[in-house]
C-alpha cells in the first residue's frame, strides 16, 4: 500500500542542498525507510537524477553487512563518487555502523554530497542523536500515519467509521489492510518484542517488572496530570513496589527517548510562565497504546484527546496544557481562586491557538464547563473546541470555533489562520 506522506516528503525537498545531515528519526516501524528510500528516492529520479548518483546503503540487510565497519562504508562510498555533479547519500539504520557519527561527518565537506540518513534501534533511538553532528544536522521527525494519511488508504470510507477503527488501531503503516485480529497481534508483539526489547537492551535493564508496569500505568492514564512522585505514591499504595521517583524518572526519560510518550508541559497562560510539575503525557500512537492495554480500556474522550495531540505535533506546533487563573464565587458566595485548565495552547511561530477537547456537550452546563477557561484568556488568539459526534463546525457567540473531529483531522489546514 502507497501512502504520500507529502508533509514528510515536503521537508526533505525544502532541506536538500542545505550542507547539513538530514536525519529522519522517529519511533521504529513508522515509516521512515519507506519515506527515504521509496519516495525521496523517485522524487529524485522524477527530478532528473540520474540512478547512479543515487547512492543507498540498506545497513540492515544481512548481505551489507561488510559495510557495517566504518572504513568499509567510506570506501564503498568514495568508489561510487566520480564526478563533480550532486550525489544523495541515503543510508538506513546508520546506527548499525560503528562510529557512525565520523561517517557522516567525513561528508560534510564534500560539496557534492547531500546526505540523508534513518536510525532507530539502540542510541539511535535517542532524540538528542543531533547533538553527535554538532549542530551539523537537521532532524526531520516522522510520526505514524495521521488520520487523513490513513483516510488515503481506504477506499470509499465513512468517515465516522474510519475515525472509529483509527482511535482502536492506530496509524502504524504496517497495519494498513491487515484484518482486526493481525492488528491486535501485531501492535502488541511490536510493543513488547521491539520497543520495549531495544529499551531494554540499550540501558541493560535486567529487573524490569517495574518498567512494565510503568508502561501500563502511563497507558491507562494518557490526558492525566501526574509527575515521577505522584507515580511512586500509586507504586507503594497499589502495586506494592518500593520503586523510587527517580528510577521512575529515569524510565520516563527512556520512554521518550524512544519516541514512545512525549510530554506536555503546564504554560500560565495569564503569568506567561511554564509550571514545573505535574505534566501530561501522550503515546505517540494510539494504537499502540490500546495494544499495550490488550485492547481493553476503551475510554473515547482521551483518546481523542490523545489523537488531537499527536495531530497538533504533527503539523508543526509546540503544544502545552494550559492554566487560567480566575477569580469566582463558591457555593457560600466568596470569591476564591481558581485554575482551570486549557487542553491545549498551540503555538508554531507567529501562530497561537487555544484548543480544548470535548467528547461531546450534550448540556448547557457542559458547555458552560468547557468554555469557561477559554472566555478568560483576554488575548486576540482564536479558541478553539474541538467535539466529538456529528456536531457541525460552527462559530458561537463568544468568539470560540466550535469544530467536529473530523473536520479537525482530515484537513492539516483546518485550523483558521
Amino acid at each position: 500500500m502507497n501512502v504520500a506522506r507529502p508533509i514528510y516528503l515536503d521537508k526533505l525537498i525544502r532541506l536538500k542542498h542545505n550542507g547539513m545531515i538530514k536525519i529522519i528519526t522517529g519511533v521504529r516501524r513508522c515509516g521512515k525507510s519507506y519515506l527515504l528510500f521509496e519516495l525521496f528516492r523517485n522524487h529524485l529520479l522524477e527530478q532528473g537524477v540520474q540512478e547512479d548518483h543515487v547512492i543507498e546503503v540498506d545497513l540492515e540487510n544481512r548481505r551489507n553487512e561488510a559495510l557495517r565497519d566504518p572504513d568499509a562504508l567510506l570506501q564503498h562510498i568514495d568508489n561510487q563518487i566520480k564526478d563533480h555533479e550532486m550525489y544523495y547519500i541515503l543510508l538506513d539504520e546508520v546506527q548499525l555502523v560503528r562510529e557512525f557519527e565520523d561517517v557522516l561527518n567525513s561528508y560534510l565537506k564534500i560539496k557534492n554530497a547531500d546526505v540523508y540518513v534513518t536510525g532507530s534501534n539502540s542510541r539511535f533511538l535517542s532524540k538528542d542523536v543531533i547533538t553527535e553532528f554538532r549542530g551539523r544536522g537537521f532532524e526531520v521527525r516522522v510520526h505514524p500515519l495521521s488520520f487523513a494519511e490513513y483516510l488515503t488508504t481506504l477506499e470509499n470510507a465513512n468517515p465516522f467509521e474510519a475515525l472509529r477503527e483509527y482511535m482502536n488501531y492506530g496509524g502504524m503503516p504496517q497495519t494498513i489492510g491487515m484484518s482486526n485480529i493481525e492488528k491486535e497481534d501485531y501492535l502488541k508483539s511490536l510493543f513488547q518484542q521491539t520497543y520495549l526489547r531495544d529499551i531494554k537492551e540499550r540501558y541493560s535493564i535486567r529487573n524490569d517488572e517495574d518498567l512494565e508496569e510503568l508502561v501500563n500505568v502511563m497507558a491507562s492514564s494518557i490526558g492525566g496530570l501526574t509527575n515521577p512522585v505522584k507515580l511512586e505514591n500509586t507504586f507503594k499504595s497499589v502495586k506494592k513496589s518500593d520503586i523510587a521517583y527517580t528510577t521512575i524518572k529515569r524510565y520516563l526519560d527512556m520512554l521518550e527517548d524512544a519516541f514512545l510518550i512525549e510530554r506536555s508541559m503546564r504554560y500560565d497562560i495569564k503569568g506567561k510562565r511554564y509550571i514545573n510539575t505535574p505534566h501530561k503525557y501522550y503515546f505517540e500512537d494510539i494504537g499502540l497504546r490500546n495494544a499495550r492495554l490488550n485492547f481493553r480500556q476503551y475510554d473515547e474522550g482521551h483518546i481523542m484527546e490523545n489523537l488531537i495531540y499527536n495531530e497538533l505535533r504533527m503539523r508543526g506546533f509546540s503544544v502545552d496544557v494550559g492554566q487560567v487563573e480566575v477569580v469566582q464565587p463558591n457555593a457560600a458566595g466568596n470569591n476564591v481562586r481558581k485554575h482551570l485548565e486549557v487542553d491545549f495552547v498551540c503555538n508554531s511561530g507567529y501562530k497561537r491557538y487555544y484548543i480544548q477537547s470535548a467528547l461531546d456537550m450534550p448540556t448547557r452546563e457542559k458547555v458552560e464547563q468547557e468554555t469557561n477557561s477559554l472566555k478568560h484568556i483576554k488575548d486576540s488568539f482564536q479558541k478553539v473546541i474541538i467535539v466529538g459526534g456529528l456536531t457541525p463546525t460552527h462559530m458561537n457567540d463568544d468568539g470560540i470555533l466550535i469544530m467536529n473531529v473530523i473536520d479537525f483531522l482530515r484537513d492539516n489546514n483546518s485550523l483558521p489562520l
